[in-house]
């Protein structure tokens, strides 16, 4: 699964990559994030066929379906297994019409040392540079109040060889050139769709032990994000 991420690079470099619309100074005083979790609004990429335009917009981690009764269901739906879209309920009709970029540039998974100790690792690409996650959104209303939430899952596939010492899936991080396909800038085939879910290349990717203060997600900041020594247990796994 994928529970945790963190996106520290600047918006004004986001807006120029993934060629959004929208006015980059506007983003000026957003921190970065380095403790990314569910439940808080994250940074995702739409694309709105009425104005042909790529949006940048902020989703609550945890899919709401437009018809469930509770938004509560969310929060077992932040991740969603590439192998079942199609077939899920709760994914089916977003994967078919509502789909999205999830902006990060690292996340982090956790390898079981023995007993209850793990070990967090941060997988980044190795030239730093933010990527994408295959999502899918939702937007859902209470009918008691009217609130709106919109909302997002993000996508996993099996690991690559970097991800599968540490943990058996990993996020679905779409390659530049399926970003339009995926948006639906361009048809795409579900069979194509589901194509582009595939493992990030282990060539482009690194792992690195960091602290267990991102365990924590009260805590923030750069250091969260700092190669430290592996502990001996995991040198030994």
């Amino acid at each position: 699964m994928c529970g945790r991420y963190k996106l520290s690079t600047p918006f004004r470099d986001i807006v120029r990559l993934y060629n959004l619309t929208a006015d980059a100074s506007r983003y000026d005083n957003a921190p970065a994030r380095y403790n990314i979790a569910p439940t808080q609004e994250v940074a995702a990429v739409r694309y709105d066929k009425a104005t042909q335009e790529r949006s940048l917009d902020f989703l609550r981690w945890g899919l709401v379906p437009y018809w469930a009764k509770d938004a509560k269901l969310g929060y077992s739906l932040i991740n969603a297994a590439c192998e079942t879209l199609a077939d899920k309920p709760a994914f089916r009709e977003a994967f078919d019409r509502r789909r999205c970029l999830v902006l990060a540039d690292g996340f982090y998974e956790w390898k079981p040392l023995g007993g209850k100790t793990k070990q967090p690792y941060l997988i980044r690409m190795l030239d730093r540079a933010p990527f994408a996650f295959a999502g899918l959104w939702e937007r859902w209303t209470d009918k008691a109040t009217g609130e709106v939430i919109e909302s997002c899952a993000i996508i996993t596939c099996p690991p690559n060889r970097v991800c599968a010492p540490i943990h058996n899936r990993m996020p679905a991080i779409l390659a530049k050139a399926d970003y339009a396909a995926w948006l639906g800038e361009v048809p795409a085939t579900r069979d194509e769709l589901e194509a582009s879910l595939k493992p990030c290349p282990p060539a482009l990717m690194e792992a690195v032990p960091i602290s267990t203060k991102v365990n924590n997600v009260k805590n923030e900041g750069p250091e969260l994000a700092e190669e430290v020594p592996e502990a001996q247990e995991a040198r030994l796994l």
